[in-house]
């Protein structure tokens, strides 16, 4: 049997296609997405601030970092930035960051984390090389779950995004968890009214 005949006995014999599933929604709603953020966030390590405006962040963080020596801050209205994240162009320049400041797109109660892409970040490797991690993030920008959130995702817009819910952590087969250990040795959320 030639391979035209193979190719058009299935073309002939295909079945119907078959209409897809309705999705159904996830919301489950009634309760309070920032407050059930901060448990979950605080459950996975991270501390959380809050802000009432932008004009506060500043006093904020740097109360909860009063040692804190070069920073990076890529948040509107927080003037902490020790360096200039438009003039760096090299990963290797972040090598020494005290504190990486960014703002989150949205976060997520179900699990506490936040959403940042390459927009929030500048250099992708911002949120991870920091000694400590800080995103601001607006409590209307909550969302209450994974499904909701994977719909407000702009894949098409930027070229690399991540999920990040708390300070780098790692289990050894003793079962002893280290906080810390490959990226940021915190991370805090400042959620902003």
């Amino acid at each position: 049997m030639s391979r035209e005949n193979i190719l058009a006995n299935i073309k002939a014999n295909k079945p119907p296609l078959s209409p897809l599933p309705e999705v159904p929604s996830f919301l489950t709603g009634g309760h309070d997405l920032a407050g059930a953020f901060v448990k979950m966030a605080e459950g996975g390590a991270g501390k959380i601030l809050e802000a009432e405006s932008p004009a506060a962040l500043d006093g904020l963080i740097s109360r909860a970092f009063p040692d804190a020596g070069k920073i990076y801050c890529r948040v509107e209205g927080c003037f902490l930035g020790t360096i200039n994240p438009i003039e760096i162009t090299n990963p290797a320049a972040l090598c020494d960051v005290d504190i990486a400041i960014l703002p989150a797109h949205f976060g997520v109660a179900e699990n506490g984390a936040v959403w940042l892409d390459e927009s929030d970040l500048g250099l992708r490797i911002s949120a991870f090389i920091a000694q400590h991690l800080v995103v601001v993030l607006k409590k209307k920008d909550i969302v209450e779950n994974m499904h909701i959130a994977y719909q407000q995702l702009k894949t098409g817009e930027t070229g690399y995004g991540v999920f990040i819910a708390g300070p780098s952590k790692t289990a050894d087969i003793e079962q002893a968890l280290v906080i810390g250990a490959q990226a940021a040795r915190s991370f805090t959320v400042v959620l902003l009214a």
